[in-house]
């Protein structure tokens, strides 16, 4: 029986797989990963890796085994049909006969574009009739923390989000939550909406980030037309950009607020705050 993470070299798999590693022997481990060299270290820590490819469906062809647990992490190529991708992931281990399927979704009250490939997913998750925890994962502070430099260079934060508010948490945090059920017991069939203990605005973050670097920064709410403009002009998609604008406009009306306590409860303890991940990023 193995744990068996795809997507394991990305930034979620790893804060994962290395939580794994800190509660079971290394060998019960399994990275899925495109490029195994990115992984090398945690092959010489003992975890056993696993070359396969979202869009090559013959390369999950017996990479699981009866009585897997597998954390199926959601694909970012967002143009490539990531339900299809999902999907063979999700046939691959109806075949094998996995104990559990745990898939990073969204929450359940974010209805912008982006969720609908997650909504698809889910179908064929629970269509197919293996076991599955649905972790729907709301915001991660990363996603604002790890592009600090506009906002520096400007001393503004650009949101088209309004006063809407955010329950974000940091991957540490999301990845606590999944290395909790594919490791304990009685998560079958289960769905947990996960967020960050306190929720904040955007108005919030910029005092936040004016405190800790001495300078004043604010926030300057623009359109979901505008954010579109600005975010091509800085070298995105348009429909990657149209669709970023749009989770902007789906916190404006609070569907990115998640106060179900589920995150902190499966993790243990109380989810990251916003100036700690605030004061590490600065660190950087």
């Amino acid at each position: 029986m193995s744990i068996v993470v795809t997507g394991a070299s990305g930034k979620l798999g790893r804060h994962v797989v290395e939580q794994l590693l800190e509660k079971v022997p290394a060998e019960q481990v399994t990275a899925v990963v495109r490029s195994p060299e990115k992984v090398a270290d945690l092959a010489a820590r003992g975890v056993r890796v696993a070359v396969a490819d979202y869009n090559a469906p013959e390369t999950f062809d017996g990479l699981f085994a009866a009585g897997d647990k597998v954390l199926l992490i959601s694909g970012n190529e967002f143009d490539k049909g990531r339900v299809r991708q999902h999907s063979l992931v999700i046939d691959a281990a109806k075949a094998a006969g996995v104990a559990l399927l745990a898939y990073t979704s969204a929450p359940a009250t974010l209805t912008a574009t982006l969720a609908d490939d997650h909504r698809g997913t889910e179908r064929a998750l629970l269509d197919s009739g293996v076991p599955y925890v649905l972790l729907r994962n709301g915001w991660y502070h990363e996603n604002y923390t790890e592009n600090l430099a506009p906002v520096l260079e400007h001393d503004a934060v650009v949101a088209a989000a309004g006063e809407g508010r955010i329950s974000s948490a940091s991957r540490a945090d999301y990845a606590a939550a999944a290395v909790a059920v594919l490791t304990g017991e009685g998560h079958e069939n289960a769905t947990y909406e996960l967020g960050g203990d306190e929720a904040w605005s955007f108005a919030e973050y910029a005092a936040e980030l004016s405190r800790q670097t001495g300078r004043e920064i604010t926030y300057n709410p623009v359109t979901p037309e505008q954010l579109t403009g600005i975010l091509v002009g800085a070298g995105l998609p348009e429909p990657m950009a149209a669709m970023f604008a749009g989770v902007d406009a789906a916190i404006a009306e609070g569907q990115l607020v998640v106060d179900s306590g589920d995150l902190s409860r499966l993790a243990g303890r109380p989810t990251t705050p916003l100036a700690e991940a605030v004061t590490a990023a600065l660190k950087d």
